[in-house]
Formats: structure tokens, sequence, C-alpha cells
């Protein structure tokens, strides 16, 4: 079988866990903070908050940046349910943004209009949340210029794009943003199991964002004061428990080591589909010559008005060979939950919903397994 993505774990990677199993702290320890600011300097950001995955890391960004009751958070709506969740779970409303058709990512011209009618409307957004899906980078400085003119805050949902490059900048830098918020699942450029991390230049959210991952709990402040007996804390708010462990971190520790490699890996991997696959009824996502992509995924879109075969036809046909692709994502303003907004217009989203599809791309894809992928797509197109 192959998958549309699976996780690659090397030797050093397991004698690094195992280190931090013999150890005597598999949590609370020093690895959590040796992966932050290894991280920080990788992404040439000030700060870096770890946590148990990256909807944590939503959740905090979006209460460090005051989202409460009665706000908007806009996003896209072709990604997965945690872009949106973040914004429920603080009691704001969510909106959704259509797509660009040739990017995939959040259109600017659509978000303009879109913010010009909630202006006059006064329903504002007080945080856009930026996908960057599979690893291409939104229009960033559009968006940054639009932020300004509309006053609202910028997250990066770089869930997909830990490697990815904005004119050289690297995605989670917050050069056009206030927080960039990345994963660790599996499936991501590198994994630490189940894991996230949020990025950011300003001390102040880094300071609010490491309070809500633990319980609201402040220590450090107290050292020197009432702290005799070092165990003196005082809860500041209502937190949660959003920690990451010394073992998840361990293994993100020794990935990153090699994150260089792994995405020269998967730009070939890509530079391969896009060549080979060039005379099929494909279209692939445009990527501006100023940006650099991590290739999470590879995503191709099916054009219904030459291909003998629908979509769907498709990804059966490539599950009988054994090669399982997916959709990412099935559009969030259809889910059940949010069916107050299924009737939104997003004419995009809805077509790439019904025409794309993910296919194999990870570290340890062989070239034998990727002429599978792609005679297998010539057969069928």
């Amino acid at each position: 079988m192959l998958p549309y993505s699976r996780q690659h774990i090397s030797k050093k990677d397991i004698i690094a866990v195992n280190s931090v199993l013999k150890s005597n702290f598999i949590t609370q320890g020093k690895i959590v903070p040796k992966f932050e600011k290894k991280f920080v300097k990788i992404v040439k950001c000030k700060y870096a908050v770890a946590t148990n995955n990256a909807t944590s890391a939503l959740h905090i960004a979006c209460l460090a940046l005051g989202l409460k009751k009665g706000d908007y958070l806009w996003t896209v709506s072709n990604s997965f349910v945690a872009s949106a969740n973040c914004g429920k779970y603080c009691g704001a409303l969510v909106d959704f943004v259509d797509i660009d058709k040739n990017t995939f990512n959040i259109c600017c011209k659509d978000l303009h209009k879109k913010l010009i009618i909630a202006k006059k409307n006064k329903k504002l957004p007080k945080i856009l949340v930026v996908v960057h899906l599979a690893g291409l980078p939104a229009k960033m400085k559009t968006i940054k210029q639009l932020a300004k003119k509309f006053n609202f805050k910028i997250i990066e949902d770089a869930s997909h794009a830990l490697g990815a490059k904005i004119y050289k900048q690297p995605v989670g830098s917050c050069k056009f943003s206030d927080i960039a918020v990345f994963s660790f699942h599996a499936v991501k450029m590198i994994t630490t199991g189940e894991g996230g991390i949020a990025s950011t230049n300003s001390a102040a959210l880094e300071k609010k964002m490491r309070l809500f991952r633990e319980h609201g709990i402040e220590r450090k402040k107290f050292k020197n004061k009432k702290n005799i007996y070092k165990w003196y804390y005082e809860q500041q708010l209502l937190g949660y428990n959003y920690r990451m462990s010394d073992i998840n971190a361990a293994l993100g520790l020794s990935q990153l080591s090699r994150l260089k490699l792994i995405l020269q890996k998967r730009n070939k991997i890509a530079k391969k589909y896009h060549k080979d696959l060039k005379n099929l009824p494909l279209r692939f996502q445009e990527i501006d010559k100023n940006y650099h992509c991590s290739y999470h995924l590879f995503i191709i879109f099916l054009i219904p008005q030459s291909a003998k075969i629908t979509r769907d036809e498709l990804f059966n046909k490539l599950r009988k060979n054994k090669i399982y692709t997916n959709l990412h994502y099935q559009p969030i303003h259809l889910q059940p939950y949010y069916s107050n907004l299924r009737n939104q217009k997003l004419p995009n989203t809805i077509s790439y919903a019904d025409q794309a599809l993910s296919i194999p791309v990870y570290e340890n894809l062989s070239i034998k397994n990727q002429n599978k992928v792609i005679h297998v797509l010539k057969k069928n197109l």
C-alpha cells in the first residue's frame, strides 16, 4: 500500500527518544526548551511555544490575541476543521473566504471585497487565519497590507509549511503575521508523534501563550520573592494543559536536524510529478517564483472538461492499485456543525473539493513507487 504520506523514523530518532525515556525527566525537563530554541533559529523568529498539538497552538494563539465572544474569525473552508474551531473555542463567530482557483489558497480579491462589505456592516474580523495549503504560502504581502487597512490580526496556519519561504523569508518568521502555527503530526514535514508550536516576534504574545499553555500558572515571577520554598505559584487566568512532553520534543529535535534533506527529497519528488504528469488533464498549484513550497502534500486537480474519468472514479482506480490518495479537505462549511454556513457562496472551494486529490509524497517514497503512481495516473487519464 502506498499512502499519500507517512512518517519516517530513523535510528537517530529512536536513540534520541530512548535517551529521554532513560532520563529523570520525561516531561517538564530541558528538552522542550531546547526544541523551542532550535525551532526559533530555523524559522528566524524571536519566540516559540511548543504544545501537545497544533490545534492547541491555534487555540492559545487566538486567546493571546484577545479573541472573545462576539468577535469574528475568518479563514478558508478548504482546511482541516481546527483552522475554524480555534475561533469557536473562544466563543467567536466564524466566517469563510473563498480560495484562489490557481493556488488553492485564500483569494485576496475575495478577501478584499468581503472586508469592504464587513466594514459597512461593522462585522470586520478580529483575526484572519491564513492557511498555507500543502506547504505553499499564501499571498502574505497583500494580506498584511489589508490587515493594516482593516485592522485585523493574522495567524498563519502553517501546519503544512515548515521549510516554506516567502521572498527568502522562512514561514514562521512572522514578518507578515502576528503568530504562525505549525503541526508535527505523524504525516507532517517533521513529526513529534503529536505536537505543535506557535512562533511570534512579540514578547507579550509569547508570555500570554505560555501562560495559557500551562494552566494560567506563573512560577518564575516569584523566584526571588514569595517562593522561599520553591513551590509557590499563582494561577493568573483560566489556562489549559497544552504542554509538549520531552519525549515528543526529543523526536522533534532529532527530526529537525535533517529538515533540509527532507525538503530536498520532497521537492525532488514534486519536480518529477510536474514533469511526468504535465500532459495529462490535470492542474497543479500555481507557485509564485518568489515562493518556496515545502510540499507537505502534492495536489492534483482534475480538469473535468478534458478528462474522460471523474475524480471519484480516478480515486477508486488508484485504490485498486493500492495507491491510497486523499482529499485535503472536505469543506468545513459543509460539515454538520457549521450547517448555518452551508449556503455560503464559495464556488472555488466547492470546485476544488469536487476535483482535487492528494497523491503520495513523503521522505522515503522510492522512485519505483513514484513511477507506479505516475503509470496508473497515465493509464487512467
